[in-house]
C-alpha cells in the first residue's frame, strides 16, 4: 500500500460464540428446570396439605396457596396419635451407630482392596460386588432365623451389627477414592515407621473426608428410610422407627392433613441434611471416579 492511499479499517467480525454458549446453556438448564419442577411440585403439595384444615384438603376448586393455615396438625399427628419423639430417638440411635459401622468397616476393607496385592484379590472384589445384586428380601428369612436364635429380635442389634461387617456399595466408593491417592505418600509413611493401621487412620481417613461424608449421608438416608428391616426385626412399639410409626399412622385411617404433617416431619431431616452437606456429598461422589 502506497503512502497516499488512506487506511481502510478492516471490518470487525462479530463472533457468534456468546450466542452459541447461551443457546447451549438454555438447552441444558431448561430441561433440568422442567424436571426439577416436576420433583418440587409433590413436595409443595405435601407441605401445603399438612398446613390445611380437614375441610380445605379436598376443597373444590383446590386452594393451591398458603391460606387459612394451621400448625395444629403437627401436634395432633406427632404427639397425640403416635409417640413421634420416641421413634425419632430410636431412629437417631440406630442411624448414628450404622454410620459409625459403615465408615469404620468399609474404609478399612476398601483400604485393603486398594493398596494391597494378594492372591485372589480381584476375584474376592468381584464376589463382593456381586452381593449387591442379591435383594435384601432373599436374605430376610435366613437373617430372621439367625437373629431369632441369637435373641436379637426386638432389639437394635439386627440393624446395627451388619454394617460393622461392611457394605459393598460403600466399600466400592471408598476403594475408588483410595486408588487415587499416590502410593509414594504411603511409602514415605512406612519409611518413617508408621504401621499399616496408622497409615489407614492418620493418612487415608483424613484425605478421604469427601467420600466419608458422601458415605455418611447415603448411610443415614438408607437407615432413616428403611422400612422392611425395622418392620421384621422391631415388633414392639418401644423400639419402632419413624418409618414404622408413619406406617402405623396411615393404618389408623386418620385425615390426610394429619398424615401429610407426619410425612413432612419425617422427610424434613433428610432435606435439611442434604442441603447442608450437599457440597461434600457431590464432591465425594465425584472424586470416586478419578481412578480405577
Amino acid at each position: 500500500m502506497s503512502a497516499s492511499e488512506p487506511d481502510v479499517p478492516s471490518p470487525v467480525r462479530t463472533s457468534g460464540r456468546p450466542q452459541s454458549q447461551t443457546a447451549k446453556r438454555l438447552a441444558i438448564f431448561l430441561p433440568l428446570g422442567a424436571v426439577s419442577l416436576v420433583m418440587v411440585v409433590p413436595l409443595y403439595l405435601m407441605l401445603l396439605m399438612s398446613l390445611k384444615t380437614v375441610d380445605r384438603v379436598f376443597a373444590y376448586p383446590p386452594d393451591l396457596w398458603f391460606t387459612a393455615l394451621t400448625f395444629a396438625n403437627f401436634w395432633e399427628a406427632l404427639f397425640r396419635l403416635i409417640p413421634f419423639p420416641l421413634y425419632v430417638r430410636n431412629t437417631a440411635a440406630i442411624s448414628g451407630l450404622v454410620i459409625a459401622g459403615d465408615l469404620l468397616s468399609c474404609s478399612l476393607v476398601a483400604y485393603g482392596f486398594a493398596r494391597y496385592r494378594f492372591p485372589g484379590r480381584d476375584f474376592l472384589f468381584m464376589v463382593l460386588l456381586s452381593t449387591m445384586m442379591v435383594p435384601f428380601i432373599v436374605r430376610l428369612v435366613p437373617l430372621f432365623v439367625l437373629f431369632t436364635n441369637l435373641g436379637w429380635i426386638n432389639t437394635f442389634l439386627p440393624l446395627i451389627v451388619p454394617p460393622f461387617f461392611g457394605t459393598p456399595l460403600y466399600i466400592f466408593l471408598m476403594r475408588q477414592f483410595f486408588l487415587s491417592i499416590p502410593g509414594e505418600l504411603l511409602d514415605a509413611a512406612r519409611i518413617d515407621g508408621c504401621s499399616e493401621i496408622g497409615i489407614w487412620w492418620r493418612i487415608m481417613l483424613p484425605l478421604a473426608r469427601p467420600v466419608l461424608a458422601a458415605v455418611a449421608i447415603l448411610s443415614f438416608q438408607t437407615t432413616w428410610n428403611d422400612f422392611l428391616g425395622p418392620l421384621v426385626f422391631l415388633q414392639r412399639n418401644e423400639v419402632r422407627t419413624v418409618i414404622i410409626g408413619l406406617n402405623s399412622l396411615m393404618g389408623m385411617f386418620v385425615e390426610w392433613n394429619l398424615v401429610m404433617a407426619a410425612v413432612v416431619a419425617v422427610v424434613l431431616p433428610m432435606i435439611l441434611i442434604f442441603f447442608i452437606f450437599q457440597r461434600f456429598f457431590i464432591k465425594g461422589i465425584t472424586v470416586t471416579g478419578l481412578k480405577g
